[in-house]
């Protein structure tokens, strides 16, 4: 249930992102972020606001636990959109976290992935790929290399 302690505190992100998130041909962009983490219900639940300077909005990710399933959902809402995504749900499994959900980006039906590795107590990598297929391909298409601020 303290799987995302680790992203308590404040975090200098870097980011790259393809411009279409379904494009495989689609350009990179690198912009910076910071995130502001916090626990909470003694590590059944973690909030984090994360602003993007030079992209002028910010994002907030709500991740809840639930000790029948075991598993956590991680739900996601923009600034620009002021509506709370459907979740990503899963878990973490030999220090690597992945969560899967259904969703849709620019009214396609999509497959979500999201996925924490190479989590230090300084550093984590984050990933999100979308499948249009079920799962059967995916396309990454943003990372986040977060460092956690002294």
């Amino acid at each position: 249930m303290n799987d995302f302690d680790f992203y308590t505190g404040t975090w200098d992100v870097s980011n790259r992102w393809r411009v279409d998130f379904l494009d495989s041909a689609s350009e990179w962009e690198e912009f910076p972020g910071v995130s502001v983490a916090s626990m909470h219900f003694g590590g059944g639940a973690n909030f984090d606001e994360i602003t993007f300077p030079t992209k002028g909005f910010s994002g907030l990710t709500v991740r809840l636990y639930n000790p029948d399933t075991g598993q956590w959902s991680l739900y996601w809402a923009s600034k620009r959109t002021g509506t709370l995504c459907p979740p990503v749900t899963g878990g973490f499994k030999d220090g690597i976290g992945e969560f899967l959900g259904e969703d849709t980006y620019n009214d396609v039906p999509i497959l979500a992935r999201y996925r924490w590795t190479d989590i230090t107590a300084d550093s984590a990598h984050w990933e999100q790929a979308f499948s249009t297929d079920g799962g059967q391909t995916w396309l990454d298409n943003w990372y986040m290399e977060a460092t956690r601020r002294r």
